[in-house]
């Protein structure tokens, strides 16, 4: 087993880290039909973000603890679905990078027999990821799944650049990295997880959808899933937002730094200026703490832009 304080995180890379694409400023009619439903109003102020305990990894930046200060804003009870990523693509017609590079990662025990055979290519240094060809937000093991029985389950093998791309057209955002922890934290102050500092599950009541068992080889669900979750399981946070730990990573707007939080400021925080990868929170149904104990609070770690993998998804921020 390697040892997650050295290895980075179960998150793979499309390869192009040194020119990551950046999808053009389509301009999407916005929806008239999103508007703030859906979304919780949080009052925003001042909170401690990041952490200093021994558990973080330093190599991602997740200290020192910093006072942030933020405005108002909306942000989405969970993360979008299937059903309301296929109307994005139903009104505008969308292609996804994924589609576009016609593949994408797919973890090596959710493919069928036959999509494996069909393997060519795994990641070296993380081989349980697949490169499959055909797998996409509608067909997340392979071309031989499909997404006809999780429409309410989070849209994944989306891009930072697909997540744009929905934002725009349904006139949202993503939330700046500062935003997401203020959210995630649900109001209680530098806790270990959402809901507090307690334990994953208390007499077999989950709190969240991650991985059980021996990473990567054995995955018991004892929280009921294997892959992904409905994007309303397990109970919501103090702010009452659903899966901020576990079941899929979630896109932010800001470019990735180990080192930004020694200089940034104080209030509204947006991230570097520039970079290579953007910043990813939450972990996902495969991180366990044996590997990947990053569905803390304030673990934090980064994607280029043009990425996709079955664990990777978003929710949306609006102004107040």
């Amino acid at each position: 087993m390697q040892n997650s304080k050295t290895h980075s995180c179960c998150a793979p890379v499309r390869g192009r880290s040194h020119s990551a694409s950046i999808c053009p400023s389509v301009d999407y009619r916005a929806s008239t039909n999103h508007g703030t439903e859906g979304m919780i109003y949080l009052s925003g102020g001042e909170f401690l973000m990041g952490t200093n305990s021994q558990e973080g990894f330093p190599s991602d930046g997740e200290g020192p603890v910093h006072k942030v200060v933020l405005k108002p804003f909306f942000i989405d009870v969970c993360t979008v679905t299937n059903g309301e990523f296929q109307s994005f693509v139903n009104d505008t017609g969308y292609v996804t990078d994924a589609e576009t590079f016609g593949w994408s990662f797919v973890f090596h025990s959710l493919m069928s027999q036959a999509v494996s055979k069909t393997v060519k290519q795994v990641v070296q240094t993380t081989p349980w990821w697949c490169v499959v060809e055909g797998a996409d937000w509608k067909h997340p093991e392979g071309p031989d799944s499909d997404i006809l029985d999780r429409r309410e389950h989070p849209v994944v093998h989306v891009s930072w650049n697909d997540a744009m791309a929905y934002c725009r057209w349904s006139g949202k955002r993503l939330p700046t990295e500062a935003e997401w922890e203020y959210a995630a934290r649900g109001g209680l102050i530098q806790s270990r997880y959402p809901w507090g500092d307690s334990l994953l599950s208390e007499d077999g009541d989950h709190q969240c959808n991650i991985w059980q068992g021996e990473f990567p080889f054995s995955n018991t669900a004892q929280d009921g899933f294997i892959s992904t979750a409905p994007a309303k399981s397990f109970r919501p946070n103090r702010y009452g937002l659903y899966n901020m730990s576990g079941n899929v990573w979630e896109w932010c707007a800001d470019w990735f730094s180990p080192d930004y939080y020694m200089k940034s400021p104080t209030v509204e925080p947006k991230g570097p200026s520039f970079g290579q990868a953007k910043v990813i929170r939450g972990g996902s149904y495969l991180c366990h703490e044996s590997y990947c104990n990053r569905y803390r609070v304030a673990a934090r770690s980064s994607n280029t832009p043009d990425s996709s993998s079955g664990h990777m998804g978003f929710r949306c921020v609006a102004g107040a």
